[in-house]
Formats: C-alpha cells, structure tokens, sequence
C-alpha cells in the first residue's frame, strides 16, 4: 500500500485544483492534472452536477444477455477473493457503462451501494462525469481516478482502477474495475486489474461467437457470422435489420406492411424471404410472431442504446451513414429518420467539436452541423480547415 501521508498530500492537492475551477466551470492557465482528467472534467462538467449524490439508474440490466456474463461467473469465486482480501469492490458494466455484476466484503458493498456503485448503476461520462470505468470506456485503455480527480464529490473518498475488455473482435464489451477508499490505493492493483481482464477476454472466444451474428446496416448492408460474411438479398436485410431494433418482433400482415407499404405483395412473398433468412440464422427466427431466437449485434441498435443513455461519444463513433441508404421499405425509411435525427440532435447539444467533426463526415451537405463544428473549434485548431472546407462544399 502507498504512503498514508503521500496519499494525503497528493488528496488535499487534487482537491485544491478541483474547488478552483470546478464549481465556477473555469480551467485555471495552468494546472497539476493529468491531461485525460482535464479534457473529461471540460466535456462533462456542463451536464454531470458535482454535488450528485450517486449514479443514476438504468431501465434495465441485461447481464443474462451478456457475453460476459459465463467467464465472470467462472471466475467469481477468484474474483471475490482478491476484492474481500484487498478491501476492493470488483465491478463488471457492460459497454454503455451500466453495471452489471459486483462483489466484495459486506462493508465495501455497503459503501458502494451509497453511490449506487451496484447493477443498474450509469458510470459514464454523461451521467456520472470523470472516473475510471467512463475514461475506459472511452479511450479503450486502462485508467486508474484517485480522490478529487473524480468530477462527483461524493466519489472524493474513492480510488478506482479499471481496464476495458475487449471481444476477439476487437469489439469493448464492458470494463473491469477495482474500486476502494482513497487510502487503501495500492501500485500492484492496476496490474492484477490488467491479469484478470486477460484471464476474462481469454475465455471469451467461445462465448461470444456462439452468440449471435453481426449486423452493420448503417452506411452499408453486411451479415457476418463468426467473421464470415453470409449472403442475402436486401429485402432479407431490410427484415433482419427491423427484427434487430424491434426484438419484441411483427406479426407477418405488420411485417409486410413495413417492407411494402400499400404495394399489392401477399404475405407469401414475405415468407419466402423469411424462409431463407431463418435458414442463414440456422433457425433463429420464431415462425408465429417474427422475431429473433438468437443475438444479433447490430450497430443501428448500438447507436440508439447510447443515444437514449446520454452517451455521445458512442454514438457518434459507431454512426457510419443512414440506415440502409438504399432501401425504400416504409419501416426502414421512417427508422433512418429517426436514427439520424437523434444523432443529429446530440451533436448540435454537444460542446465537443470532435462530436461535430466525426458527424459531419457523413453528413456532408449539413449546413449547421460544420458550422456548429466551426463555432467549436479554436482559432488555432488546424481541424478548422476540415470544417471549412465541407461548409464550403455544402454551401457550394
């Protein structure tokens, strides 16, 4: 364990630097901070109040639905030791930040609860500001928060550590994190938080290819299963992609009208192209009431999960085009307007230009978004000459 009188020193003068600017949202000319801490505590300090007294809570907990969930469970006992022993509580969330499992001594857990450091808890940057599981979630590298570097007050007395975990894909699944008081930080906690990440992300691969198939349809249609892109028609896709965002499924006279319109196709029709797509899905497709038997990751549904949670940044980053830009099913026409309003309307909402500069890639004749970008970045911002250049092209 590190100095009890260090620690104190190093507490007292993160709270000096958090009490000068924090309150008054004004970055002092110079400052001790990490970079990260800083760059967070700007993004988040207009929407997250200091003085919250916990996390808030989400509509719904999917850890059954979790491809971590088996290697956790496998190594829970292991897990609650090393937390019980060291005085730590272990934390799992899934990718929007949501906590999804814990463990710990009963006094930890009882300090944690008071934050709502629990499953159902929102730890990202939009809702709790500046710690480690948001930065994590962010960067995709693992952070440890000490005391005041922490946006929220009432996580002063706390010391987190937390790396992400990452599928066989590449894919941030959630995050790890070992939290405990500011004076029980320990040099060797981030490197078991590291071991145990990779013990976790070594079990996975089998985890996650069993369960489900990746769907991309924003920009562009690909199925992939296992890495292996399946063939199928667009209409197959257009079905698969409103079975992906409305898992509560259609009924066949709903299903037809959503990929037909008034157009005179007989639900026959339907079924054939779901005949096939059942076939692609080996069977994951209910018969009565259509709908999926089987994960399906799609990143349109990925999209409005972080929208609805306040998270930007993932938005933003997994947006890569309207829905299926070729289709002119109804249902898809109308889910393309709304993903891309939402979108749209959180970066207008946002005082990051990054958020800005990334939307309006793929929105190159929106007018108000390269300005937005444009008001938001510095004078001496060489991006300006990016955002320039497309309000140009779009005015043009």
């Amino acid at each position: 364990m590190a100095d009890r009188g260090a620690l104190w020193q190093q507490r007292a003068a993160l709270e000096r630097e958090w009490a000068q600017w924090v309150p008054t949202q004004r970055p002092p000319a110079e400052t001790s901070l990490r970079a990260e801490v800083v760059q967070s505590w700007m993004r988040s300090v207009d929407t997250v109040d200091p003085a919250r007294d916990s996390a808030p809570t989400a509509d719904e907990v999917r850890w059954h639905e979790s491809p971590l969930r088996g290697p956790i469970t496998a190594l829970s006992d292991e897990l609650n030791s090393i937390a019980e022993d060291a005085g730590y509580i272990a934390a799992v969330t899934d990718e929007s930040g949501t906590i999804l499992w814990t463990c710990g001594g009963r006094v930890m857990r009882r300090r944690a609860e008071q934050v709502n450091f629990a499953p159902g808890g929102q730890w990202d940057e939009p809702h709790m500001g500046t710690n480690a599981l948001s930065l994590a979630l962010r960067t995709g590298k693992p952070h440890t928060v000490f005391s005041a570097e922490h946006l929220v007050a009432a996580l002063h007395g706390w010391v987190c550590h937390c790396a992400p975990i990452h599928g066989p894909d590449g894919r941030r699944l959630g995050v790890l994190d070992l939290s405990t008081t500011w004076d029980r930080k320990h040099p060797l906690a981030m490197s078991t938080v590291r071991t145990l990440v990779s013990t976790i992300e070594a079990r996975l691969p089998l985890t996650v290819t069993s369960a489900g198939t990746q769907l991309t349809c924003l920009g562009t249609a690909e199925l992939l299963r296992d890495g292996a892109p399946v063939r199928l028609s667009p209409r197959q896709l257009e079905i698969l992609t409103l079975l992906a965002l409305e898992p509560e499924g259609f009924t066949p006279e709903r299903l037809r009208e959503a990929i037909y319109g008034d157009r005179p196709i007989t639900t026959t029709t339907v079924k054939a192209e779901l005949s096939h797509l059942r076939r692609a899905l080996n069977g994951g497709l209910a018969t009565r009431r259509y709908a999926l038997t089987v994960p399906v990751f799609c990143d349109a549904a990925d999209v409005l999960r972080a929208i609805e949670s306040g998270n930007t940044e993932e938005a933003v980053r997994k947006y890569r085009g309207p829905l299926l830009p070729e289709s002119d099913a109804p249902a898809i026409v109308d889910w393309r307007r709304y993903i891309d309003v939402s979108v749209r309307t959180a970066v207008l909402a946002s005082r990051q230009p990054d958020h800005a500069l990334a939307y309006g890639k793929h929105a190159p004749y929106d007018v108000e978004i390269h300005q937005h970008a444009l008001r938001l970045l510095p004078l001496d911002d060489a991006r300006r000459a990016v955002a320039a250049a497309r309000l140009q092209a779009a005015l043009d």
